[in-house]
């Protein structure tokens, strides 16, 4: 256990089944965990709010206050309360509600002692790993890094250099650098600190476009020019007459197009396709690539003369892997952002999860931190980031022990078998009772109707119908196909039995 945790544990049991909170009760004090109990879900928010436990095992059904609803509760009360949930229906809909308000898990019944037991391991680290950065502080302030470039190391400073060195002249830049490095985000510091700021900045990724249409993307065309130009249409470099256009993925564009930016180049001037009419413009191009432009320029891919007029500045973005000491500001810089936004409630990270962010080598780079921030920040349980929210791929990469989120699943109830080692009577389980469990589990005319209501519903066919016919195939099946010894077990005339059998298709 962590050290965050310097008292005995203690942990609430939440149920309306005495022998539940018991049976569950003895299994947590077998660990020396100090237990305490609630008989219902008003009970139980009411002991949260006086000595929040470490944990709380929270039954879903119970009379009065549903489980679900006591969760809500709960956690308005404590946004970090670690609540693992109980239920013996585990279907798709429970496992949803649960997470999306916030458990940390739930468990089917009947349970299984070293299932529980490890469960509330797993649970208890969590909140003692919450407590540790209870003083946590950013590293950044989001405000101080509005165009989202983030970063002190040496080598991300020596790119702010050169950014600033070039905003004051149109000369032509290129950036180079892996996927996901955030070219972009350079291009439009370029634009915003020059003089050009006021006027267009215009993005076009030229591995999105195909090559038969990139030419009237870029420059135009004239109504006609080919089938489907029914009218004229202005290009990128015209509509950013002025402006900077951001030429991104330029190693994939094609020779003939090549030909036409290093005229642009050259001479500031485009044609449209179609058209004769030669147009004067005046837009500064950055262009961008994760290929070795000097490589193709040796395979005759890459026009040798573009790419000294594009070569004139460039600026190299580092991998991620080569700036590790970044990764906490931009880990800080992305659950700012995303508080801002609404999107997640994760505000801090513990330590433990920073290592492994660090740790990492991040082959997608900036990009693929940003995505697995987001969706770690998304799953959290609450306002901190554990190593259980981030991918189980990245923890295994780094060797770290990771336990994931849970996946939604539907799981059907567990059997009782002489070697298990369950504990809890499964009293919301319908079924026929074995003998070892007919005594101590009696079966509600009231829970069998709720189980079936919540199996029946949003089936094929209305719920009275389903229900019918299996009720008509069970009668029959039980008194041989006999019409008039089912008919008097259902309690109508066999013509209405007879009837009912060929609409519903029982005739077999």
């Amino acid at each position: 256990m962590s050290e965050a945790l310097t008292k005995t544990p203690t942990i609430l049991i939440i149920d309306d089944d005495q022998e539940i909170r018991y049976s569950l009760g003895r299994v947590l004090s077998s660990r020396a965990y100090q237990v305490s109990e609630a008989a219902s879900g008003e009970q139980g928010i009411e002991a949260v709010k006086k000595s929040p436990p470490d944990l709380v095992f929270l039954d879903i059904r119970m009379g009065g206050m549903s489980g679900i609803e006591a969760l809500q509760h709960i956690r308005s009360v404590n946004p970090k309360q670690m609540v693992i949930l109980m239920t013996a229906f585990g279907t798709a809909q429970t496992a949803i509600e649960a997470m999306k308000y916030g458990a940390f898990d739930y468990v089917m019944k009947p349970f299984d002692a070293e299932k529980v037991l490890s469960l509330a391991e797993k649970a208890l680290k969590a909140t003692a790993d919450m407590r540790a950065v209870r003083d946590y502080k950013p590293s950044i302030n989001i405000e101080d890094y509005r165009e989202g470039m983030v970063g002190s190391s040496e080598v991300m400073q020596d790119v702010f250099k050169v950014i600033g060195q070039v905003t004051a002249s149109d000369v032509t830049v290129m950036i180079t650098g892996e996927s996901g490095t955030g070219k972009e985000l350079v291009a439009r510091s370029i634009w915003k600190h020059s003089h050009r700021a006021a006027k267009p900045f215009i993005a076009v990724n030229c591995a999105a476009i195909p090559d038969n249409l990139i030419e009237s993307e870029l420059f135009g065309h004239e109504k006609g020019a080919f089938t489907g130009a029914v009218g004229q249409r202005l290009g990128k470099f015209e509509l950013c007459d002025g402006g900077t256009i951001f030429l991104d993925e330029i190693g994939d564009m094609a020779l003939a197009t090549q030909t036409k930016i290093l005229r642009v180049l050259q001479q500031g001037e485009i044609q449209r396709v179609g058209g004769s009419e030669t147009l004067k413009v005046d837009v500064r191009i950055i262009a961008a690539t994760n290929k070795d432009l000097e490589a193709m320029v040796k395979e005759k891919t890459f026009r040798e003369d573009l790419y000294y007029r594009l070569n004139v500045v460039r600026i190299r973005m580092p991998a991620l892997r080569d700036r590790g000491d970044d990764i906490p500001q931009l880990v800080d810089f992305c659950l700012q952002y995303l508080v801002q936004q609404k999107k997640a409630r994760a505000t801090k990270v513990a330590p433990e999860a920073m290592a492994v962010l660090t740790r990492y080598r991040w082959p997608g780079n900036v990009r693929e931190l940003e995505n697995v921030v987001y969706r770690s920040a998304v799953i959290a349980q609450g306002d901190t980031l554990l190593v259980r929210d981030l991918p189980v791929e990245i923890c295994a990469a780094v060797g770290a022990d990771s336990t994931p989120v849970p996946e939604p699943t539907v799981e059907a109830p567990r059997a009782r078998t002489a070697e298990s080692t369950l504990v809890g009577r499964p009293r919301e389980v319908i079924g026929q009772p074995s003998a070892a469990t007919s005594s101590e589990a009696p079966l509600t005319l009231e829970r069998a109707l709720d189980y079936i209501h919540e199996q029946l519903s949003g089936g094929p066919d209305p719920i009275l119908t389903r229900l019918e016919q299996e009720m008509i195939r069970r009668v029959m099946k039980a008194e041989g196909g006999n019409l008039l010894k089912a008919s008097e077990k259902l309690g109508i005339t066999r013509a209405t039995l007879r009837k009912r059998v060929d609409e519903l298709g029982l005739r077999s």
